[in-house]
């Protein structure tokens, strides 16, 4: 039960970085319907109810009768989610977002690769597949590399990981932003990537976080940020 509370707790957390700083939701817009956000976020539809009744206490979103449920068009984010996100907002120097990034993400990397389920490592891989599947075809790889970093941040089963993802998304959203300028970035990343998830497949995580520290070394390199 009380794993159960953790997870819709992660659930609402992950939903609320979607509409505050994926902005993938907007206020007053409708979410998809129940059975279409549990499969796109893998959990069962208990889970994603009790995450619901989170963000609808915490005034984040709102149920209408008949229609669905709705992001509110005024919202009230609860004080914990609030720090992050106005720090996530605050931190915009591109350096500072990737020091950052530098600091923890080494460490998540290297304690996923020892924690993650095997459920979990094969959907890293397969966001890292997508990731250079979106550079290849030209497509804007934001979203999915959101989703490849946000999922190792999981896999280490730590809270505290999980409620940094906002300011982590910051930084990758500019990294993505500045890569389209310089072509050879996007090749570093992709063999970056393919690095790290060697090393996870192979569940080497000292491998695993000397990668993923190469990988942000990298970013700032070509992106000038040394």
């Amino acid at each position: 039960m009380i794993e159960e509370k953790r997870l819709s707790d992660k659930i609402a957390n992950d939903i609320l970085t979607m509409i505050t700083i994926e902005n993938k939701y907007a206020p007053g817009e409708q979410l998809p319907n129940e059975l279409e956000l549990s499969e796109e976020l893998n959990i069962s539809r208990t889970t994603l109810r009790e995450a619901i009744r989170i963000l609808v206490t915490n005034g984040i979103l709102e149920i209408k009768r008949g229609r669905g449920t709705f992001v509110k068009e005024q919202l009230n984010v609860d004080e914990l989610s609030l720090s992050f996100h106005d720090l996530s907002n605050a931190t915009i120097n591109a350096k500072d977002l990737y020091e950052m990034r530098l600091i923890f993400e080494p460490e998540a990397a290297y304690y996923a690769t020892l924690r993650a389920t095997e459920q979990e490592l094969e959907g890293i891989l397969a966001y890292g597949e997508r990731i250079e599947a979106k550079i290849k075809g030209g497509e804007d790889r934001t979203e999915v590399e959101q989703q490849f970093h946000r999922a190792i941040a999981r896999a280490t089963h730590n809270e505290f990981m999980d409620r940094l993802m906002p300011v982590i998304f910051q930084a990758i959203n500019q990294g993505v932003i500045l890569s389209k300028r310089k072509e050879h970035v996007v090749e570093d990343t992709i063999r970056d990537h393919r690095l790290i998830m060697d090393f996870m497949q192979a569940r080497n995580a000292e491998g695993a976080r000397n990668a993923m520290k190469i990988h942000i070394l990298h970013a700032m390199q070509d992106l000038g940020m040394e």
